[in-house]
């Protein structure tokens, strides 16, 4: 049955997020979900949205690769090449599709929060930046050093800690054997040049 927001409060949501996920990426979940709340307050932004739009960044994560692949391909959704070498990170797009179609989302504000969580874009909403941060500095991940002064950051200043974040991601992947998405790429090269024009305009 698909949901409307009308007829789905974000208990419910929640609840039918739950049965999709294993044990650990429900408690990220979660964990994505209060935090994005919190920036929202800080930042003056919809809490309710923001807290559907943590519920639901990963409802795709827990499909196989070729569930992922296969509905994509059904709904004529793009595979970038790095995504067919790659097709967990189809994760986020499946996952708009699934917010729209199976959970009843129709904010596009939402929906694109979802589908650009992991690789950000250029000209993200408040929202985007909202929960692309979130899923990034959520109290259960331990995966950087600088996450205690990324987590400040994020409350001092969302566009510095949305720029730290990518290069952070950026410096991990050229580390390791992982492919770089494009779109990574693009979203640190304009938000660095964007943050680079404020602070112009700061010494003006």
């Amino acid at each position: 049955m698909v949901m409307s927001m009308e007829r789905a409060s974000i208990a419910e949501i929640r609840e039918k997020v739950k049965k999709t996920q294993d044990k650990k990426r429900y408690e990220h979940t979660l964990g994505v979900t209060y935090t994005a709340a919190c920036l929202a307050m800080c930042y003056d932004i919809d809490t309710e949205r923001a807290e559907i739009a943590g519920l639901l960044h990963d409802c795709a994560k827990c499909l196989s690769n070729d569930k992922k692949v296969s509905l994509c391909k059904k709904q004529s959704i793009e595979i970038n090449m790095t995504e067919a070498k790659n097709p967990f990170l189809l994760h986020a797009k499946a996952g708009a599709y699934l917010a729209e179609h199976k959970y009843g989302i129709r904010d596009e504000d939402i929906l694109n929060a979802v589908r650009y969580h992991t690789t950000g874009r250029p000209g993200m909403s408040m929202l985007e930046k909202i929960v692309f941060i979130a899923d990034y500095i959520e109290p259960g991940r331990n995966h950087s050093a600088r996450l205690p002064e990324l987590r400040r950051l994020a409350f001092q200043d969302l566009d510095k800690a949305l720029v730290e974040i990518l290069r952070d991601t950026l410096r991990y992947l050229r580390g390791t054997d992982h492919e770089i998405d494009p779109m990574t790429q693009r979203s640190y090269d304009f938000y660095k040049k964007e943050l680079a024009k404020r602070e112009d305009m700061k010494s003006v």
